[in-house]
């Protein structure tokens, strides 16, 4: 290959993408060749692959932004970051989900191969400089996620979810992708950064553009989970096995976050005045629908994907406001609701044991009798998912109203602070079931040291970064100006 091809594509910046490609396909050969008491390996070398991802992350980190692949691919500071975080969450969901696959004979390679791939396509989406690359990244995502749903081939619950995503998931990547094709006809580019400057030579209140917009927004809506593209939302959580929705729960939304970013306020910044309406009334729609329907659930899986629903209502007023400090608080709110939405799906599955699923709301009855810790950790979460202070999801939620209120839509803070009010009697319903219902049995809570330690974490870091929340929103600023 000729040096000056060589140095337009620029691939040293590609690395961790290179390098998680690599490890995909060896651990996929290492795996075929493991009996299933040897999978541990599989599982062992899944971690080595995401630290090792970790590690060129950081050795090729930019502190500009960098384009590669002419144009394609995009390195700027805030990749970088998201992708450490990416990397962290897989992680842990895989640590989670270890004893809980091994006690239902579940523990098989697919699952970390298909979250390795999964991220594959969430690093494919960060670093996305076309809209190419961005559905590229997309289907990637997708299409792991829909095998991972039907990863229990002897549950028909989990396959009757897995059709079901599958189904709305195609219509979903088919209309993003005519959205993307009707903006592509009329403005001849498929580069972010070209489709700036040709929005603004097109005009960004003609029609075409608008048409092809609402498509597009209707697409991301759906990779979100925002109302009305929610209806996957509940049936998928509940249907597929809690490790599963732990993952779809967590890492996507880091993934979905930045598709936002990258098309709209990038790459439709022009059209703001259009796409600022149209998510002004998902909000509405997803922070309503999310946080009523959530009070009727008695299935701890499906209250936490309406409230998944709820937040992403939030996460879209950051993204609503336009601004850098609207984008900022959205980034902010999206690391935040990961750190505490894994940490409720954990406990999950440190209650679960042979025989028992602990995914409804009184499978935690008396849960302080049996663990005070852990019921103590259960309620950090759920105060924090709540935006109580002086927890993380307090600021998280503060940050985006403020973003909401700095650009005059303070009807619009006003109707999420109501909502949030609403929210607080379902999270507190389940503190009042651990700490005030008699337990339902004597049986010790099961799970090995290392989700114990874990979750012990992750219950701690909602406390300590809502005590001290300026380096979390620091690290937003500095990576996204």
């Amino acid at each position: 290959m000729s040096e000056p091809l060589l140095s337009s594509l620029n691939l040293s910046v590609a690395s961790a993408e290179i390098f998680m490609v690599c490890a995909i396909c060896v651990v996929l050969l290492v795996d075929v060749f493991l009996s299933d008491r040897s999978r541990w390996v599989t599982y062992a070398l899944s971690l080595l692959s995401l630290v090792g991802a970790a590690i060129v992350t950081v050795k090729t980190g930019v502190s500009a932004r960098e384009t590669a692949l002419e144009g394609a691919y995009v390195a700027d500071p805030m990749g970088d970051v998201l992708k450490l975080f990416a990397y962290g969450t897989v992680a842990v969901a895989f640590m989670y989900s270890h004893d809980y696959l091994r006690r239902r004979g579940l523990f098989k390679g697919e699952y970390f191969l298909l979250g390795l791939t999964a991220l594959l396509g969430i690093m494919v989406m960060i670093s996305a400089g076309s809209l190419l690359t961005v559905y590229l990244g997309v289907e990637l995502l997708s299409l792991s996620l829909y095998a991972m749903v039907a990863f229990d081939r002897d549950s028909g619950v989990a396959a009757e979810s897995a059709m079901k995503y599958f189904v709305l998931g195609a219509i979903a990547s088919g209309t993003l992708l005519y959205g993307f094709s009707i903006v592509y006809g009329l403005t001849g580019t498929l580069q972010l950064d070209e489709l700036v400057l040709a929005v603004r030579e097109v005009g960004p209140d003609r029609i075409g553009l608008i048409f092809g917009l609402a498509f597009i927004i209707a697409g991301i809506a759906f990779k979100f989970g925002a109302v009305p593209f929610h209806m996957w939302v509940p049936d998928v959580y509940h249907g597929a096995p809690t490790p599963v929705t732990l993952f779809i729960g967590t890492a996507p939304k880091i993934a979905s976050y930045v598709l936002a970013i990258r098309v709209l306020a990038e790459g439709l910044d022009a059209m703001v005045a259009s796409w600022q309406s149209m998510l002004i009334a998902l909000a509405v729609l997803s922070m309503i629908i999310g946080n009523v329907v959530a009070i009727a659930q008695t299935n701890l899986k499906r209250m936490l994907a309406y409230s998944t629903i709820s937040h992403v209502g939030f996460i879209l007023l950051g993204i609503l406001a336009g601004t850098g400090d609207g984008y900022r608080a959205a980034m902010f709110y999206t690391l935040a609701y990961v750190i505490m939405a894994i940490g409720s799906f954990g406990m999950i599955l440190l209650l679960s044991r042979e025989g028992f699923e602990a995914d409804r709301i009184e499978d935690f009855r008396g849960l302080n009798r049996k663990s005070p810790w852990f019921a103590a950790v259960m309620m950090m979460l759920m105060f924090s998912t709540a935006g109580v202070p002086p927890f993380v999801g307090f600021w998280a939620k503060l940050a985006v109203l403020g973003a909401v209120v700095d650009v005059g839509l303070v009807w619009l803070a006003a109707v999420a602070v109501l909502l949030s009010v609403v929210a607080a009697f379902y999270y507190l319903r389940v503190i009042k079931v651990m700490y005030f219902d008699e337990p339902a049995d004597s049986l010790a809570v099961e799970g090995g040291g290392v989700v114990r330690a874990l979750l012990t974490v992750n219950g701690l870091a909602v406390l300590i970064l809502g005590i001290f929340p300026g380096a979390l929103i620091d690290l937003c600023a500095r990576v996204l100006p």
